[in-house]
């Protein structure tokens, strides 16, 4: 169970450099995250063993993904989160430092990929307290996690593009432009994208603890 983030974010991707394939920029975020993963591990003195029990994921694993060879999961990013006590936005690089005001030009937001979509930090250089404001994007027909995910706090999900379906405890909610959900996330909860194109949705999360 995930039951709290806390930390600094720290990367912005330059919104004057060129925009490299698709492809070229998946590999190059995969590489961003295991670096950035290494360095917060190390910087805790954790070993990669010590990681892997504490955030219950296999050593294996947690060596593919810190040396850009896959792309993890969003409940593995969340695992992760709680054994380092960190927020998840950590995992985005920033150079900008905490700022009180955010204004970000749409292209320009920090992201990361993992194995089914990608986020993007709504909220990168305020100081890490509070909610965490991302977007997700999800492959067509895709899940957005391995298996249920719980944390103490509370979520909000706010639905841009596509069709998403939640389900929380034992309700699934289908969630179209314009639909929100909001919910105690200690309560298990699982999402899939039930479109045939990419789909698109503001998220909240609100770490308690």
């Amino acid at each position: 169970m995930v039951d709290g983030f806390r930390g600094s974010t720290l990367f912005k991707n330059s919104a004057l450099a060129p925009n490299p394939p698709a492809s070229n920029k998946a590999d190059n975020s995969q590489t961003q995250l295991g670096q950035r993963l290494r360095e917060i591990r190390q910087g805790l003195n954790l070993s990669i063993r010590a990681l892997a029990k504490i955030s219950n994921l296999n050593v294996n694993t947690l060596s593919l993904i810190e040396n850009g060879r896959t792309s993890p999961s969003v409940d593995t990013l969340q695992r992760l989160a709680h054994g380092l006590q960190v927020p998840i936005t950590t995992f985005f690089e920033s150079n900008q430092g905490e700022r009180k005001t955010i204004f970000q030009k749409n292209g320009s937001r920090p992201q990361i990929t993992f194995s089914c979509g990608l986020l993007e930090d709504l909220g990168a250089g305020m100081p890490q307290y509070g909610p965490e404001p991302m977007i997700v994007v999800l492959h067509p027909k895709t899940e957005y996690c391995q298996g249920p995910i719980m944390y103490t706090g509370r979520e909000l999900v706010y639905c841009l593009e596509g069709q998403i379906a939640y389900t929380v405890d034992t309700e699934t909610y289908l969630l179209e432009p314009g639909d929100s959900l909001f919910f105690e996330s200690y309560l298990s909860h699982t999402c899939k994208n039930m479109d045939a194109s990419p789909s698109r949705a503001i998220l909240v999360l609100c770490p308690r603890g």
